[in-house]
């Protein structure tokens, strides 16, 4: 086990908190049907970034900000059987109010639908999609979301699953990144878990049971 003391923690919502690849491959295969036929979510998304930076490279440029709403707008009739990543509950639960938020390349309902859909108390504010000017990989969301809860990024935590935004952690300065499954090994977390089982509050630190390395690709 590791110990690791920190003051503020940083949760991505999806593939770190709740699993909504369902839910969201309803949703994009609905839309593709009308804007990209050719899409096909579950091999193409690139994860961990905007859903509005996929849009683009799929529309024509005056297309994207329609296409982009209808988008979402399907994603949140789709929520309903978005679930928690194992641990998630309890994680989020033992954790104290105001030293931890979201930061999702979400927009905000979305994400705000999916963590109840989840089970997963919302936190007072949450850094969303519409929060920034540049996306994940850019540092700007965590170093906004270190903003929010008043707290250097030096003495945050990030977990994260998704290389884009253990590159956008790093570049923010946090501390510690904690990459969960077995996809986020090809970022390089400074700590890989399994799921949030893996993941406990002491009331000062997290407890953690690192997983095997996976290999990168």
């Amino acid at each position: 086990m590791v110990r690791i003391p920190v003051e503020g923690l940083l949760f991505d919502c999806d593939g770190v908190l709740v699993d909504s690849i369902e839910s969201a491959g309803r949703a994009w295969g609905v839309w593709s049907e009308r804007w990209a036929p050719e899409f096909d979510f579950h091999r193409d998304i690139v994860h961990g970034v905007r859903a509005v930076e996929t849009v683009r490279t799929l529309v024509a440029a005056d297309d994207v900000e329609r296409a982009n709403a209808e988008l979402e707008r399907l994603e949140i009739e789709h929520v309903e059987g978005t679930a928690a990543i194992p641990g998630a509950v309890e994680l989020t639960d033992a954790l104290p109010q105001g030293a931890w938020t979201v930061v999702t390349s979400g927009a905000r309902e979305l994400a705000a639908r999916r963590l109840a859909s989840a089970g997963i108390a919302r936190p007072d504010g949450i850094v969303a999609a519409e929060d920034v000017s540049n996306g994940k990989p850019d540092p700007e969301p965590y170093r906004r979301g270190a903003e929010l809860i008043g707290i250097d990024p030096a003495a945050c935590v990030v977990f994260e699953d998704a290389p884009a935004g253990i590159a956008a952690a790093r570049a923010a300065g946090v501390g510690t990144i904690v990459g969960v499954g077995a996809g986020a090994a090809a970022g390089s977390p400074d700590v890989l878990v399994a799921d949030l089982r893996d993941v406990s509050w002491d009331g000062a630190a997290l407890v953690v049971t690192p997983a095997e390395p996976a290999p990168v690709a």
